[in-house]
C-alpha cells in the first residue's frame, strides 16, 4: 500500500516549522498511525536524514501521548479513538495523509508533531487534589456510595488528558477536560471538603490558559475515553454552586 505523508517538521519552539513529503510504498492495512510514523522513522535514518519526533508510551489508548491532528482531525478519521489505535486501512491506496501536532495557542510545539500540554496539568495542580487525614485507612465501607454514583465517577475519570479536545475546538476551549475532572470528584464523598474551592481554582486557571467554550461540541467527538458533553455543564454548574458558597463554608 502506497501513502504519501505530509509531515510537519519543527526543529524547536522558536524555529519555523513546514511540512516535508515522503512517500511509505509498504503500508499495510493492519498498521497503526504510530507504526506507520515508525515506519517512516526508519526509512530517514536509513536515508541518514533525522527520525520525526513524536510521542508514544502504552499505545493502548490509556496514556494519552501519542496526540496528533492527521488531515486536521485531532487523532484521526475515527471518531472517540487514539492516535495509536487509528489503522491505515482508514486509507486508500496512494492517499495524501497530512501528519501535524495538535492545533491550539495553549498547546505550543516543541519540536515536530510533540506540543507542550502543560497547561492542562496546571488545571489540575489549581484544585484536582484530594485531602485526606493521615494514619490508618478506613475500612471501605465507611464512606458510602451508590452504585451509580461510584460508576458515573469512574466514567468522567476515564479521561487521560490527552489534549484531543482542545485541539478540536476552533476556541481550543478545554471545558471537556476540566468539567470531567470537576465532574469526577463531585462524586467522590472525600473530596466534597474542597468542592467549592476546587471549582473556583480550577476554572479560574482553564480561563486564564484556554479558549471559551464554542458550543458546537466537537470536543466529544474527538474524546477517546468518550467524555460525555455533560461533563462541559458541569463547569457552569461547580462554578455558580461555588459562587452561592460562603469561603468560610465550603463543603
Amino acid at each position: 500500500m502506497r501513502l504519501i505523508l505530509e509531515v510537519w517538521r519543527q526543529d524547536g519552539p522558536q524555529a519555523q516549522g513546514r511540512f516535508e513529503t515522503h512517500e511509505i510504498t509498504d503500508a499495510t492495512p493492519e498498521m497503526s498511525l504510530l507504526e506507520l510514523l515508525d515506519r517512516l522513522n526508519h526509512q530517514l535514518v536509513e536515508q541518514d536524514q533525522d527520525p520525526v519526533a513524536f510521542e508514544s508510551d502504552c499505545r493502548e489508548g490509556i496514556c494519552g501521548t501519542c496526540g496528533i491532528d492527521i488531515n486536521g482531525v485531532p487523532h484521526g478519521p475515527e471518531d472517540n479513538v487514539p492516535a495509536c489505535g487509528q489503522h491505515v486501512r482508514s486509507f486508500h491506496d496512494g492517499q495524501t495523509v497530512r501528519i501535524a501536532p495538535f492545533r491550539a495557542k495553549s498547546f505550543p510545539v516543541i519540536r515536530d508533531l510533540i506540543v507542550d500540554r502543560t497547561g492542562l496539568d496546571r488545571i489540575i495542580q489549581a484544585g484536582g487534589t484530594v485531602a485526606v487525614d493521615a494514619g490508618t485507612a478506613p475500612d471501605a465501607d465507611t464512606i458510602r456510595i451508590t452504585h451509580h454514583d461510584a460508576e458515573e465517577a469512574l466514567d468522567f475519570a476515564a479521561c487521560i488528558g490527552c489534549g484531543a479536545c482542545v485541539s478540536a475546538c476552533p476556541n481550543g476551549a478545554a471545558y471537556l477536560f476540566t468539567g470531567a475532572k470537576l465532574a469526577h470528584l463531585r462524586l467522590i464523598p472525600a473530596a466534597q471538603q474542597e468542592r467549592s474551592k476546587r471549582a473556583r481554582s480550577m476554572v479560574a486557571q482553564m480561563e486564564q490558559e484556554f479558549g471559551p467554550c464554542s458550543q458546537i461540541g466537537e470536543c466529544a467527538l474527538a474524546c477517546p475515553a468518550k467524555i460525555p458533553l455533560r461533563a462541559i455543564a458541569a463547569v457552569n454548574r461547580e462554578r455558580i454552586r461555588a459562587g452561592f458558597r460562603s469561603r468560610s463554608k465550603e463543603n
